[in-house]
């Protein structure tokens, strides 16, 4: 495991706002790091308050602002994605998410931070039918996959280009399903995880993917700043967890019975039919869709030992993290009732 000195320059923080730029931050804070984040005027700032940090406004899409942003910066965690999988035209996908990681590595060479660590997607990896995937398995269903998937490999495959080919000075992390406190957002699978454990989802996918806590994923791209390999990808996903285990902890912690369970087959017979409907009436942009339901249960184990041996990654127990998202939320949403209900009585 080989490590180098902590710059004591600035660092960059590229989708402040968003669940992983968020805790990056927090914790780059906490170890007493000088925090920058690049934020778009209409972000929210609502999972960065209270955490010392320096917010720069710009776009990934202006390459201008991006190396004003970087401008005398030591490292660059980059964790800009755009997440609409339900698009019909992928042309948005693309330019937020291919294009500004491009913009973003051209202002990175320009101004030569020392390093760029990308926060990737498990959904880059290649599927491995004999066992646990790892990092050397190399893409291998794209027939199977979707737009946002399809963006979200180009994006990968331009940033690993860019370290052999210009000396981008990167590493990849490919994250799985995050779950976690400060979902303030919340991302799609907290909402899931939340509406289901105050019992008000109470149907779920019988399926199953890799999750990781959200201060792993924070750790782990710390940690790769100083003992990550130049122009590598790290696998940081914990445990393969299944939707019925994930949700029993989460209904547990609140008292409140698990969801039924809908099995895959009858779940490709639905989506297919609203697919089939979207399409004769002209609806565009569905989340009810057969890759979806693919996608839910596509993802199997995965090797971390990488991370693990070259990071000193070491993720917490999957039941720990969902016990604190639970506990987050049943706080934040108390917290807002009692706000709503103060100024109702006024």
């Amino acid at each position: 495991m080989t490590s180098t000195r902590v710059s004591q320059k600035s660092v960059l923080v590229a989708g402040g706002s968003g669940f992983v730029g968020s805790h990056t931050a927090r914790l780059l804070a906490r170890q007493g790091r000088k925090v920058r984040v690049l934020l778009r005027k209409t972000s929210s700032t609502e999972a960065l308050r209270g955490v010392p940090v320096e917010i720069v406004h710009g776009d990934v899409l202006d390459s201008a602002s991006l190396r004003a942003a970087m401008e005398g910066c030591a490292s660059v965690f980059y964790s800009v994605v755009d997440p609409r999988f339900w698009l019909t035209d992928p042309t948005p996908l693309y330019r937020n998410n291919v294009e500004g990681l491009t913009h973003a590595m051209d202002a990175a060479l320009a101004c030569g931070v020392e390093r760029f660590i990308f926060t990737s997607s498990m959904g880059t990896l290649g599927f491995n039918p004999h066992g646990a995937v790892t990092e050397d398995i190399p893409f291998n269903w794209h027939e199977r996959a979707s737009p946002y998937i399809l963006a979200r490999l180009e994006a990968e495959n331009r940033f690993l280009a860019c370290c052999r080919e210009a000396g981008l000075p990167g590493i990849a992390l490919c994250v799985a399903n995050t779950y976690g406190p400060e979902d303030y957002g919340p991302t799609p699978h907290g909402k899931a995880l939340w509406d289901t454990a105050r019992g008000t989802l109470k149907a779920a996918l019988d399926a199953g993917a890799p999750a990781v806590d959200i201060r792993d994923v924070a750790q782990a791209a710390v940690l790769a700043e100083t003992r990550g390999r130049i122009g590598e990808r790290y696998i940081i996903a914990n445990e393969l967890v299944s939707n019925r285990t994930l949700y029993a902890l989460a209904t547990a912690q609140l008292g409140n019975p698990p969801p039924v369970f809908i099995p895959l087959r009858l779940a490709y017979a639905v989506a297919w039919m609203a697919e089939r409907w979207c399409k004769l009436v002209g609806r565009r942009d569905y989340l009810v869709s057969t890759q979806a339901v693919f996608l839910s249960n596509a993802f199997q184990q995965m090797d971390n030992g990488r991370a693990r041996r070259e990071l000193g990654w070491e993720p917490r127990p999957v039941a720990d993290t969902i016990r604190d998202a639970v506990a987050w939320y049943a706080q934040r949403y108390a917290a807002d009732r009692s706000s709503t209900e103060l100024a109702a009585a006024r």
